[in-house]
């Protein structure tokens, strides 16, 4: 196996080869923010979601060892191995259901993203059951829900596995009554989010009007990034302080807010860019900026700021909600300006807002304070 994925530090990720592939040299070379380091014969790209994405989608017929350290604390990585395995066994003979499932499923109105998604979960789903010596079984989902679980892979990719074998079964095979699944249960894990110093630090890291927009717009309308990067030139109205979010996550219309200070930064970038019908139009005509384009963004940014969390640019939109949640705001006000459909999603920010847990004193400073 010539090559080896390694944890360099928090911020890099090491590429040993075991032997010189110009092929491989120039795929990693177009990595960005990659580096050469000669005294130690590696290449070393950023430990961040774009960057592995990218090695993923270059490297994705090779086989490739992952260092047991990165393999555990880096679920993009084990999603990628999980694939590469899987990959070996596939042949043709399931084209025909999977353009049935993608068929289904855009009919039924699902995202391209979900498509994608779904698809690829079937598909990995129907190698492993093929492997098997009596095909579909009773307790296929199971047994395929048990071999996920044992890679260490998340409860949430694993949920998502289940509901899109459950979708395949359910209306292209016609077999859904007779499989029992089981369910992990739901991991419980905090968001991500910014103090407010580090939002002011984020947004003054970059000088571009157009990076800066898309930051500004993100944080202060809590947008998610598939959103912002959709938005066109009509959505913005100044007038009525509001931003207009076109079909949404779930498909869904919705208004937020449109803060002075970001009209102000988004107004400066349409002066200078003059943009047509997308805000922020991509590198084609008529095309809007990517989702990864504007991770990119983030995490240079992340970078300038100085900032170590381990944060992406969804975090702005944690951030957003936590900061309202703090000053006061209502919860069912956030939820609607958030776009979620149950309460019990917006909730989990009462989770990480420190707003009533700065009125509590600490023991030791009682103590101290007594003793003084």
């Amino acid at each position: 196996m010539n090559l080896t994925l390694l944890k360099r530090n928090d911020r890099e990720i090491a590429v040993k080869m075991s032997s010189f592939v110009q092929g491989h040299v120039n795929r990693v070379k177009s990595i960005p923010g990659r580096k050469w380091l000669p005294d130690q014969l590696l290449w070393t790209f950023p430990y961040s979601v774009s960057a592995i994405e990218r090695f993923m989608e270059l490297f994705a017929e090779e086989e490739v060892y992952v260092e047991a350290l990165l393999f555990e604390e880096c679920e993009q990585l084990r999603i990628f191995r999980h694939a590469l395995v899987l990959r070996q066994g596939e042949n043709g003979r399931d084209e025909e259901q999977l353009g049935k499932l993608r068929s289904t499923l855009r009919l039924k109105g699902y995202s391209a993203k979900t498509i994608r998604a779904y698809s690829g979960h079937v598909k990995r789903f129907l190698v492993f059951v093929d492997k098997g010596t009596r095909g579909l079984e009773e307790d296929s989902i199971g047994k395929y829900s048990l071999s996920l679980l044992n890679q260490s892979l998340s409860h949430a990719y694993v949920n998502q596995a289940i509901s899109a074998v459950k979708f395949f079964l359910q209306h292209v095979h016609g077999q859904f009554e007779s499989v029992a699944y089981v369910r992990p249960r739901k991991e419980k894990k905090l968001p991500n989010v910014c103090s407010q110093g580090e939002i002011l630090r984020l947004l003054k890291a970059t000088n571009n009007v157009k990076h800066q927009a898309i930051l500004y717009l993100t944080y202060s309308s809590g947008l998610r990034v598939s959103e912002v990067v959709k938005l066109r030139v009509m959505d913005v109205d100044p007038e009525r302080k509001m931003l207009l979010v076109k079909q949404g996550k779930g498909r869904k219309d919705r208004y937020t807010l449109l803060s002075d200070a970001a009209m102000i930064v988004v107004r400066a970038y349409m002066d200078q860019v003059k943009p047509d019908i997308w805000l922020f139009p991509g590198q084609y005509t008529g095309t809007h900026l990517t989702e990864r384009t504007a991770q990119r963004i983030f995490e240079q940014c992340v970078i300038t700021a100085g900032i170590k969390k381990k944060i992406s640019i969804h975090s702005l939109r944690h951030s957003f909600a936590t900061h309202l949640l703090e000053n006061g705001t209502d919860i069912r006000y956030i939820q609607e300006l958030l776009g979620h459909q149950s309460s019990r999603t917006t909730e989990i920010y009462t989770h990480v807002s420190v707003k009533d847990v700065r009125r509590i004193q600490s023991p030791l400073d009682r103590m101290q304070q007594e003793c003084e």
